[in-house]
């Protein structure tokens, strides 16, 4: 599967367990939203980075794309305040994203970016055995 589609799925699930938070108060039951709502974001975030995705690069656009969607569902669906100065962080916030994966050097390695981590997964590690 592919590690932007994992990072996607971790975002999702840790929006929904924040904006569970909310909900929570005035419903105990939700409390089981949340907690599986984290447990599964961390999982999948932890397959992102054994598909080679760097951390810091991972982590960055998960927290800043994160942030914005649980700011504007918040104000969906709680009706709290999203202010210019809100939306003008978000950019900014988003805005250095962009600037660390453009200035991270990740994907210019021989194997696209892949990390060595992904070598032992995918059986392509070659022995002694093999060479001769």
């Amino acid at each position: 599967m592919s590690r932007w589609l994992l990072l996607a799925g971790a975002i999702v699930s840790e929006v929904s367990g924040s904006l569970s938070l909310e909900g929570a108060i005035r419903h105990p039951w939700l409390y089981a939203v949340v907690a599986v709502g984290y447990l599964l974001s961390f999982w999948l975030f932890g397959r992102v980075l054994r598909a080679g995705m760097p951390v810091g690069v991972g982590y960055a656009i998960w927290g800043a794309i994160g942030v914005a969607l649980t700011a504007v569902f918040s104000a969906v669906l709680f009706d709290e305040q999203l202010t210019l100065l809100t939306i003008a962080g978000m950019v900014v916030v988003i805005g250095g994203v962009v600037l660390v994966n453009l200035g991270g050097g990740h994907g210019t390695s021989a194997d696209g970016g892949n990390s060595d981590r992904g070598a032992a997964d995918s059986g392509s590690a070659v022995t002694t055995e093999d060479a001769s």
